[in-house]
């Protein structure tokens, strides 16, 4: 039994892994990282979220969101905005709405070579299994 949840564990890292590392190098084309493109997303579902609700739906730590978030605002690609009390809200500017429809169309090529060997039911059923196991 230990075995096979490690093997699990291990297959899913490397699918991770395969997929962060195809999307990565192919976004340079939209003239952004992984971790950028990954955050103008989470901007663009959760318009006016704080720091802290952006760097948890980016995987990242409170200081690392910051960061990339200077690195962003610096680039023209985000806004701050501010919001009730101290908190500070983001929201993508007209050239970051540009790069985040770019990602997606890069991505979208990325993902059909990846995952374009499953029928339909299979990425369905994929999606449930891991829905299932990460909560959403």
């Amino acid at each position: 039994m230990t075995d096979d949840l490690e093997r699990l564990g291990r297959t899913i890292k490397q699918v991770q892994d395969r997929d962060h590392r195809a999307l990565d190098l192919a976004l340079r084309d939209a003239g952004v990282s992984l971790v950028q493109w990954d955050a103008l997303r989470a901007i663009d579902r959760m318009p006016d979220a704080s720091s802290h609700e952006l760097a948890r739906a980016t995987f990242q730590s409170d200081q690392s969101f910051g960061t990339l978030a200077t690195r962003l605002v610096n680039r023209g690609l985000v806004e701050r905005r501010p919001g009730p009390g101290r908190r500070v809200g983001f929201a993508l500017t007209t050239q970051g709405g540009v790069a985040l429809r770019a990602g997606r169309d890069v991505a979208a090529t990325v993902w059909t070579r990846l995952f374009g060997g499953l029928s339909q039911d299979q990425r369905a059923a994929l999606l449930g299994l891991l829905q299932a196991v990460g909560g959403d």
